[in-house]
């Protein structure tokens, strides 16, 4: 049987599937590391990822995609996959380019990340592109008041890992925004792990156990959160959003949309579904995945695949035979 003809719930195998499709995308904007254009990259690998999931073959609703249909004429917001005759079956996440800044400048952390859920399982965040995120391992699920201080969610991390507060690392995108969050941790003697972009990959190895990264705190995009939680529901792990608009103009659509941006939503309310699938595979290497290596026939990828219908997580390294030119 197909993973086409295979429930969600009973098909493990499509995680193995999805990750033919970030592999692709990440193939695809290798070319583009360190040229300064973001979108040539973004572009190569929006066709790539598009291109995969019709070979896939199946049947679902982008809910995160790359905006508006206005601003992508491939896999935007709302866009259907699959026969438009037929009721989706899958809720769609998708970043061809997590972090398109970052690729077009060569830096690290940049990944193409794919996640799917049952249908209605996904909530749909609408206008609202930033998001404040607390992400930790199973340790912590359901300690975490998120309207708690700092320095508290510091003092239940340390007392649940048994690790001294200045033990605990927390990863920290580099953003003006944070400057006040990160001498809060520094004064309460915790280490800060700043990078520029990423906050999939710090998110992700913040629900893992023992993996360096001890939370994840502060406000990024709101596409990547709702991927980090695809993971993190999937690995049992701990995650809290809140819509945090950082443009006026952002903060009015929400608003108008009726959306409460004082609520914290868990992770279990972002993605109602433990049927989930999460594919990441790196474009540059960072701190979770090693990026695309080209040698003179063959291409390594670095993938990370979880299942929610197992619990597994696997790291794949992948040799891709490169094609000759004037090869059939």
């Amino acid at each position: 049987m197909s993973i086409v003809q295979e429930d969600l719930a009973v098909a493990p195998g499509l995680t193995w599937g999805l990750r033919a499709v970030t592999e692709a995308a990440a193939r695809a904007a290798w070319d583009c590391i360190g040229q300064g254009n973001k979108c040539q990259g973004d572009r190569a690998a929006i066709d790539a990822m598009g291109d995969g999931l019709d070979r896939l073959g199946i049947n679902g609703l982008l809910v995160i995609g790359e905006g508006s249909q206005e601003e992508s004429p491939r896999l935007y917001s709302g866009e259907r996959i699959g026969d438009p005759a037929q009721p989706p079956r899958y809720d769609i996440a998708v970043d061809p380019v997590e972090g398109t800044s970052y690729l077009a400048k060569g830096m690290t952390n940049a990944m193409a990340v794919i996640a799917m859920a049952p249908h209605g399982s996904l909530f749909d965040p609408g206008p609202a592109f930033y998001m404040e995120k607390f992400a930790g391992p199973p340790q912590v699920r359901g300690l975490i008041d998120p309207d708690s201080p700092v320095e508290e969610k510091l003092n239940v991390l340390s007392r649940t890992l048994g690790k001294k507060v200045g033990e605990l690392t927390i990863y920290v995108l580099e953003k003006p925004r944070h400057r006040d969050l990160v001498e809060r941790l520094h004064r309460a003697g915790a280490r800060v792990a700043l990078y520029p972009a990423g906050d999939v990959a710090g998110a992700v190895m913040a629900a893992i156990p023992n993996s360096g990264i001890d939370a994840l705190m502060g406000t990024g995009g709101t596409p990547e959160g709702m991927l980090s939680a695809c993971a993190i529901r999937a690995m049992g792990g701990e995650f809290l959003g809140r819509i945090d608009p950082q443009l006026a103009s952002e903060k009015l659509a929400v608003l108008e949309q009726g959306m409460d941006i004082q609520r914290w939503w868990r992770c279990e309310e972002l993605v109602t579904s433990d049927q989930v699938h999460f594919c990441a595979t790196g474009i540059t290497t960072g701190l979770l995945l090693e990026g695309v290596e080209r040698c003179q026939d063959s291409e390594k990828t670095h993938t990370m695949m979880v299942s929610g219908t197992t619990g597994e997580r696997q790291f794949l390294t992948t040799y891709h035979r490169l094609r000759k030119a004037g090869a059939d």
